[in-house]
């Protein structure tokens, strides 16, 4: 988890959480006209929790305390943003910090670096198209010279005040990373960072001498659907939805799945009205239903689902509509190696789902005709049947063990 802890953002950011203390120390009205603060309600607990640990703080003149402030509100940021990651489910093994970045110089050992393979010049650059040309002043720059590989234009460096932009720090991260000895590295990057993507790649391109050892993937938004209108949750937290406020509203399952349903790259219509249905609307519950109907008919035979299952004898005939879902189960090791391979982890609860319709086609089958049932009318269930349910159920638990998501037995 690539942390950005530095730059005028964060200055913005704890100037909010300031704002916020005195609010509370002082009584005085958080400046909600600034459109550089941040108006998020969730600031006020970060403020709490500061007054609250830090209780010889003085908070009278924020140039005096910024460093440390800065410092405190980030670690607020942090614990919130592990604990909503947490509640979904989500482990990062490492939270890299850019502020550490810049002060280790790893910015100014990437330049060198970058220098001595002729990669750094300086330059000029044109006026980006969304700047007015007219006001636009070209000044002397430090460039990469991403045009080397395939990018429309070279990039900058360093500002003209001499501090580094935000793109000098992520190929110092980028180096970084390719420093720890990874094979690949794969960027998971906002859809509003789309853009971003040709001039880092180029970067990485000239630091580990490889093409195509960065893969970046896109992830779109999310619009939150209620009522066949889009919601929001949270209006006095800004306009936005905490994840907290989601997992609260439909579950950590549900949130997981359905996120996990569409491809990353595609916006994504989250409808609160099918997450909660009990029905074929709602992928998860399909899912989880078609494994708690398997456990259903093991349990009216006294036997555990979990349990491996001793044949003796593996004669057996089955019918089409069988052989149909004993098809689509052997899929399944493709899907699994094409999900990996591509990093399309959405192909997974897709399959899922395909393979939980057919099993509840084949079980309203049963129904009108008892060939179809699983549980004759001796009360007992043949050795074909079972081998044929527990090969689903194997599935559909390991799929949803993957996805993350529970495999209930009783629903």
């Amino acid at each position: 988890y690539y942390v950005n802890d530095y730059g005028n953002q964060i200055i913005n950011f704890t100037k909010s959480v300031y704002f916020r203390i005195r609010e509370i120390v002082f009584n005085e009205p958080f400046p909600s006209d600034n459109e550089e603060l941040y108006p998020g309600d969730y600031l006020v607990n970060f403020a709490q929790n500061i007054i609250n640990s830090n209780e010889k703080m003085d908070f009278n003149s924020f140039e005096n305390i910024s460093e440390k402030l800065t410092s405190l509100s980030i670690e607020e940021a942090l614990k919130l943003i592990k604990e909503n990651l947490n509640s979904l489910g989500i482990k990062h093994d490492n939270f890299v910090s850019e502020k550490k970045l810049v002060k280790n110089q790893e910015v100014e050992k990437v330049i060198d670096f970058l220098q001595k393979g002729r990669f750094v010049y300086k330059g000029k650059i044109k006026a980006p198209a969304i700047e007015d040309k007219n006001k636009w002043i070209e000044r002397e720059q430090l460039l990469f010279k991403s045009t080397n590989f395939g990018d429309d234009k070279d990039r900058a460096l360093q500002k003209s005040d001499g501090s580094w932009t935000y793109f000098a720090s992520d190929v110092a991260y980028h180096k970084n990373k390719l420093d720890r000895k990874f094979d690949h590295l794969i960027n998971i990057l906002g859809a509003d960072h789309a853009g971003y993507i040709k001039r880092i790649s180029s970067s990485v391109e000239a630091l580990s001498n490889s093409k195509d050892i960065l893969i970046c993937k896109v992830s779109q938004l999310v619009k939150l659907i209620k009522d066949k209108k889009p919601f929001k949750m949270s209006k006095r937290k800004g306009d936005y939805i905490t994840v907290d406020d989601l997992i609260k509203e439909v579950g950590k399952d549900a949130t997981r799945f359905i996120m996990l349903n569409r491809s990353s790259d595609v916006e994504l219509d989250f409808d609160f009205d099918n997450v909660i249905e009990k029905s074929k609307d709602n992928p998860l519950y399909y899912v989880q239903y078609s494994y708690a109907r398997i456990a259903s008919v093991f349990r009216h035979v006294n036997m555990d689902l979990k349990s491996d299952l001793k044949i003796k004898r593996y004669e057996f005939q089955y019918s089409n509509d069988e052989i149909k879902i004993l098809k689509k189960i052997s899929e399944w090791p493709k899907c699994i190696d094409s999900s990996s391979k591509k990093l399309e982890p959405h192909r997974i609860p897709t399959y899922l789902y395909e393979l939980a319709s057919l099993f509840h086609s084949y079980w309203n089958l049963g129904k009108e005709n008892p060939a179809k049932r699983f549980i004759n009318d001796d009360k007992k269930i043949t050795d074909d049947k079972l081998i044929f349910l527990k090969a689903i159920s194997n599935v559909l638990k390991s799929g949803m063990d993957i996805v993350g998501v529970s495999a209930p037995e009783k629903m």
